[in-house]
């Protein structure tokens, strides 16, 4: 059996900035901008959601070689997905 990861465990390996964020603090944030991009709706919901799309992506890119290819597709998923949700945002009335 795996053993679980530490909630206190670094997300990225290094001494990047983002090595020293703790995961919960992300999770919290991620949630929380999620949350208020599809109950704002519209264009500022979109733009929320968007936003996230775009750190997603950079997120993806920066750990491309790293990751396995099911990774990958989990992880396009989750863009393609949060690019969906972005537009129907926009689209909803």
């Amino acid at each position: 059996m795996r053993e679980r990861r530490s909630l206190k465990a670094k997300l990225i390996l290094g001494d990047g900035p983002l090595s020293r964020v703790p995961p919960l603090a992300v999770f919290l944030v991620v949630t929380a901008v999620f949350v208020a991009g599809v109950l704002v709706r519209g264009v500022p919901g979109a733009l929320l959601l968007g936003l996230l799309a775009a750190g997603v992506a950079v997120m993806l890119a920066a750990t491309w070689q790293a990751l396995l290819p099911g990774q990958r597709l989990g992880r396009l998923l989750v863009l393609g997905l949060l690019i969906i949700i972005a537009v129907s945002v926009v689209l909803a009335k």
